[in-house]
């Protein structure tokens, strides 16, 4: 990235000892990679949202080729940008149903309920 070889990080470190010191060194050092991890973790969420409204854009630009068409002799590309945005939407309008917690999650109300005379079948008891 910045091209230093190891010559060069040998007389950094040699003037950091001098001007720093043995003992804020380690502090400065920490310091600084704290600085640069902070200013890669932002970049990468700079980088991930800028590719994300390019992906929206682009999926929006395939839309209106879609309208404008009436959705008929779709490219693969349109077709694909169409079949996604469906999918979202379905996502969105739906978002807590999933076929497969339906079928393992049980019911509370109905699993207690054990098989115990209701209170009709107990007055024709007495």
């Amino acid at each position: 990235m910045f091209d230093i070889g190891f010559w060069e990080l040998m007389i950094i470190g040699i003037l950091g000892l001098i001007v720093l010191g043995p003992e804020r060194l380690p502090v400065a050092i920490r310091t600084i990679r704290s600085w640069l991890s902070s200013a890669k973790n932002f970049s990468e969420g700079v980088k991930t949202e800028l590719k994300e409204e390019l992906r929206v854009n682009e999926l929006h630009e395939n839309l209106k080729k879609a309208e404008q068409s009436d959705l008929k002799n779709l490219s693969p590309e349109v077709a694909e940008s169409l079949k996604s945005l469906k999918e979202a939407a379905e996502m969105v309008t739906r978002p807590y149903e999933n076929s497969d917690t339906e079928k393992t999650l049980a019911n509370p109300f109905t699993d207690n309920i054990k098989d115990e005379p209701s209170v009709k079948d107990e007055h024709k008891l007495n």
